[in-house]
């Protein structure tokens, strides 16, 4: 059985928003901040440079023990030995992926509805990527936003560690921890940051302080308030992208 992972804080990266930095040392200035995994989602590259890109970011994080997860391709991250893959909806169909990469691979698949998330619950994936929570700007494809309310109705009915995407900064990362999810996914929140690590290392503690009182409380679930789960739900949107 692969251990559990810290999944707090998930860079997924996008060279477009990088301000002209190679995306490199972005990564490396979000894992000085306290991101616990990456991954490497470049939609525009072709397969030369994303291997390329994958071998770099390889050689950067295996020594400070930061899993690299490719997204979608699950031949490149066989070729640069990659820790793991992230799965859509459309790609690779999770037990051919299984059966390529290995029992000891991180396997992330994601959920945009309730009705994935509910035949997602037998998979032996070792995390969801819930969302978009919020809406986004980020990824041109993306689902109608989840919501806070979603969000929490994917973790009642998964089994699965869950990692929030989709709109989320420091304003509302406390949020999606309060309502259900083990971390949190940012993209534009580091990669466009002026100060990358900085960045990181904010919403590192914030996601840190709502997992500290989630346990404390002695619940992974949001609390209900007077006006219902939707009440406050409606709250936490945020003009990230």
């Amino acid at each position: 059985m692969r251990p559990p992972r810290d999944w707090g804080l998930y860079l997924v990266t996008d060279r477009g928003l990088a301000r002209g930095r190679p995306i490199a040392s972005v990564v490396e200035a979000a894992v000085r901040g306290g991101v616990a995994a990456v991954q490497l989602r470049e939609k525009s590259c072709c397969t030369r440079d994303f291997v390329q890109l994958a071998c770099e970011l390889k050689k950067l994080l295996a020594p400070l023990g930061v899993p690299l997860i490719v997204n979608d391709r699950v031949d490149i991250a066989l070729a640069i030995g990659a820790d793991g893959v992230h799965l859509g909806q459309q790609d690779m169909d999770f037990e051919s992926a299984r059966r390529l990469m290995g029992p000891g691979a991180i396997i992330g698949l994601s959920i945009e509805t309730i009705e994935q998330a509910r035949a997602a619950a037998p998979l032996d994936v070792d995390y969801l990527g819930v969302g978009p929570v919020f809406a986004t700007a980020t990824k041109n494809d993306a689902a109608p936003p989840l919501g806070l309310a979603g969000l929490a109705q994917v973790r009642a009915i998964s089994r699965h560690p869950i990692v929030a995407i989709g709109g989320i900064g420091v304003e509302n990362a406390r949020q999606a921890i309060q309502f259900g999810a083990d971390g949190a996914a940012v993209v534009s929140a580091i990669c466009a940051a002026d100060d990358p690590e900085r960045a990181a290392r904010e919403l590192r503690q914030s996601i840190d302080a709502a997992l500290r009182a989630r346990r404390e409380g002695g619940t992974s679930a949001p609390r209900r308030r007077a006006g219902g789960i939707h009440s406050e739900a409606k709250e936490g949107g945020s003009n990230r992208v």
